[in-house]
């Protein structure tokens, strides 16, 4: 048994949870928000056995894709200045992080 922690953009988030509950996965959905770009982001919480931990790593890959997206940085809250990009810039968002962890004992009650 394993616990999969995907944590996807927003925008993704929708089209993640149709396919997994598509193809019999079941999930918990959590809003969390990301720390460079202070975006949201939801977090999946999956419980699945062993066996089918590939099959759901491909819905995850084929549902989450990186993008490119204009940003205003946030302006810095004191040091130098100097650095300080005042003009947006275009970034990588989206995507999926996943962590694969084992699971000691499952209860469902």
């Amino acid at each position: 048994m394993k616990l999969v922690v995907a944590v996807v953009q927003d925008q993704d988030s929708n089209r993640l949870s149709n396919a997994l509950t598509k193809n019999n996965y079941r999930a918990t959905k959590l809003a969390s928000t990301g720390g460079f770009l202070r975006s949201g982001n939801t977090t999946f919480l999956i419980g699945t056995d062993d066996s089918l931990i590939p099959r759901l790593l491909d819905i995850i890959r084929e549902n989450c894709r990186s993008r490119e997206q204009m940003v205003a940085p946030v302006s810095p809250m004191g040091g130098n200045a100097d650095s300080y990009i005042p003009y947006p810039v275009e970034v990588e968002v989206g995507g999926a992080i996943v962590f694969v962890l084992p699971i000691e004992q499952f209860h469902h009650f």
